[in-house]
């Protein structure tokens, strides 16, 4: 049973957001760490790249596969974690822990369209 965390948001493309203030921490979910398996690199966009709701920002490889990262909400990154570009299994040991970026949302309202961890958890089948 994959770990859903109460009070973040989730997206259909199974990234999480945690909002704090302005800002959007986006990582990807438990549940899609453990379908790539042993992720083995993490591509990043740079600070003050722009993205709108539903544009691919990233990708994550694993020896499986490949799987895009889509941005949850429009905004500009302020923050990569470089820990996980240096390690990318980091996300295997704590998908929650170890986020990918953080953007400042040009547009807060949109995190309401994401889906809480109830709508999150039924969504995957758990």
């Amino acid at each position: 049973m994959s770990k859903i965390l109460e009070g973040l948001k989730y997206s259909e493309t199974h990234e999480w957001v945690k909002v704090e203030g302005d800002i959007a921490v986006i990582g990807v979910s438990d549940f899609a760490q453990k379908e790539m398996g042993d992720i083995t690199y993490v591509d990043c966009p740079s600070v003050d790249d722009e993205f709108e709701q539903g544009e691919e920002f990233g990708a994550l490889e694993s020896v499986k596969a490949s799987s895009d990262l889509i941005c949850p909400v429009s905004g500009t990154v302020v923050e990569v974690n470089d820990a996980v570009v240096d390690s990318p299994e980091l996300v295997n040991q704590d998908a929650f822990e170890n986020w990918i970026i953080k953007v400042r949302m040009s547009d807060a309202s949109q995190v309401d369209g994401l889906m809480d961890a109830s709508a999150y958890k039924s969504m995957i089948g758990e």
